[in-house]
């Protein structure tokens, strides 16, 4: 398992977020992402939880932000480089805001997230 301080890891989690395309991310809306140390269970490298902007109604407000969860240490677990890194906490990041859009595990697999 590759070792990278907290900080940093946060850091790319931030650039992963910083390279979806401009025209995408001004359409995410109330979703706070965060980065935990330990995934509730082994294997688990994102989470996404909410109600996704497909799903969302004139009922919607007033209520508590979506998030995104991204768990460092089940990243680190598969990764063998620093590069290695980068690239799955990049694709992690995309395939959860993924869900924030509405695209199921199936479609987001199908277009490589």
């Amino acid at each position: 398992m590759i070792s990278i301080e907290p900080e940093q890891f946060e850091q790319l989690v931030g650039e992963a977020l910083d390279s979806i395309p401009e025209a995408l991310a001004r359409q995410i809306r109330n979703v706070a992402v965060v980065v935990e140390a330990e995934a509730p269970y082994a294997g688990l490298l994102g989470l996404y939880e909410g109600i996704p902007l497909t799903g969302r109604g004139e009922w919607y407000s007033g209520v508590l932000p979506d998030r995104i969860t991204i768990y460092r240490n089940e990243i680190l677990k598969i990764c063998h480089s620093y590069e290695d890194v980068v690239r799955e906490v990049r694709t992690t990041v995309v395939h959860e805001v993924g869900h924030h859009f509405g695209i199921d595990d199936e479609r987001l697999h199908e277009l490589g997230w």
